[in-house]
């Protein structure tokens, strides 16, 4: 094993020319002077030099992962619009489909972790489209990237050399560690001290391996829920109705009070039948304002919020899960907007549209990257319309007519 001390001659060489550089000095002088830094806090951290500088030593920065910071969907894309293209027809039938196919798998993870197969598979379908979308970006690049520029280093820090950590222990093939920009990576997308803390080994191979064991995946994800509190036999909520004149300041997650007070508070059930009443604790979230779908968020809730620390994130895994327990496309109370989101059905054939439109948008995903977005914003201007890029029903049908 070689001494955490004993520096590869290319990496002193990248640091002796970040030190010549100005102020103004690039970014592949600045990072490799942090590989550097970070290469001695490996030492403390437990890991091997040979393992830092097999994997770490080597990586170029990948600056794009730095504006993602501050871009996340699940804040800034509208609610409708966001459960549009993570609910849709297509996910739901794929999701039966994989309750079906690793049914007795998922019978053995109930009868360990006793969270249900629904759940599970919902969170494998929005996490990778059950492991289709793995993300594409090399897990370490944008680890040591966000460990050396922007905001929250320490956090990315900690990430960086859990993912070392793996990869030393031997669970997961390198080759194989792609993911999210932030790091998450594996059929349900865990954060590597997440895999750390919570992965399980349900295969018996000797191996926690997120990326290539479907058993591994769904029973550390149900591991995940339960340690955050997972309730079994209890819904995550109750989609309600408010009163008229009520003060939505009383609403928000941790606002808990007990259904007994809901129901005295003039909520009711969404189809207008009374709320079950108890003791039972539910925080009421509006993700649209008061003019749209509530919901009484009870304690399960709150475990699949703690997967992703968004409500709109948790919703669409409740969502889908009833969803594929047989419940009913949509909410009783509609989203308030004249222009809903598209499925991802819809997305491709907005992309074909525009296409057909002679926009040269690449490949027909679904995925609106910046290239549709573009192209979007020239179509609307054309139509007269405000060209801010969002495609929903609206432009869909507008592309559809002929000019």
């Amino acid at each position: 094993m070689t001494a955490m001390n004993t520096v590869p001659a290319s990496l002193l060489a990248a640091v002796a020319l970040a030190a010549a550089l100005p102020a103004h000095a690039n970014d592949e002088a600045a990072f490799a002077a942090c590989l550097q830094e970070l290469r001695g806090e490996a030492r403390t951290r437990g890991l091997s030099a040979a393992t830092f500088d097999a994997h770490a030593a080597p990586l170029a920065p990948d600056m794009a992962v730095v504006g993602f910071l501050d871009a996340q969907p699940e804040f800034t894309t509208a609610i409708w619009d966001y459960l549009a293209g993570l609910v849709d027809d297509e996910r739901v039938a794929d999701g039966q489909a994989m309750l079906r196919e690793w049914a007795d798998t998922l019978a053995a993870v109930q009868a360990r972790y006793d969270v249900d197969p629904a759940t599970v598979v919902a969170v494998w379908g929005v996490e990778s489209n059950y492991g289709r979308n793995f993300g594409r970006r090399p897990l370490l690049q944008s680890l040591a990237t966000l460990s050396c520029f922007g905001r929250r280093q320490a956090f990315f820090r900690d990430e960086m050399f859990a993912t070392l950590k793996i990869i030393e222990e031997g669970h997961v093939d390198p080759a194989h560690l792609t993911g999210s920009w932030a790091g998450a990576f594996g059929h349900t997308q865990f954060m590597p001290t997440t895999y750390q803390r919570l992965a399980v080994d349900f295969d018996g191979d000797g191996r926690r391996d997120l990326v290539g064991s479907v058993p591994d995946a769904l029973a550390s994800t149900a591991n995940f829920l339960v340690k955050a509190g997972w309730q079994p036999n209890q819904p995550w909520g109750i989609e309600a109705r408010l009163p008229a004149g009520f003060d939505a300041s009383q609403a928000g997650r941790r606002a808990k009070r007990s259904l007994a007070q809901w129901q005295a508070a003039g909520l009711t059930r969404a189809d207008g039948g009374a709320l079950p009443g108890g003791d039972t604790q539910a925080g009421l979230i509006l993700p649209a304002g008061p003019n749209g779908p509530a919901f009484l968020t009870l304690r399960n809730f709150d475990a699949l919020f703690s997967y992703n620390a968004a409500e709109s994130y948790a919703l669409a895994i409740a969502h889908l899960a009833d969803r594929l327990r047989g419940a009913p496309a949509g909410f009783r109370t509609p989203w308030p907007t004249d222009d809903p989101g598209l499925s991802r059905a819809d997305r491709r054939e907005v992309q074909r549209l525009l296409i057909e439109r002679g926009h040269d948008i690449g490949e027909v995903d679904g995925l609106l990257g910046t290239n549709t977005r573009r192209a979007i914003a020239e179509v609307q201007r054309q139509f007269g319309w405000e060209p801010d890029g969002r495609a929903g029903q609206r432009l869909l049908q507008r592309l559809r007519q002929p000019d």
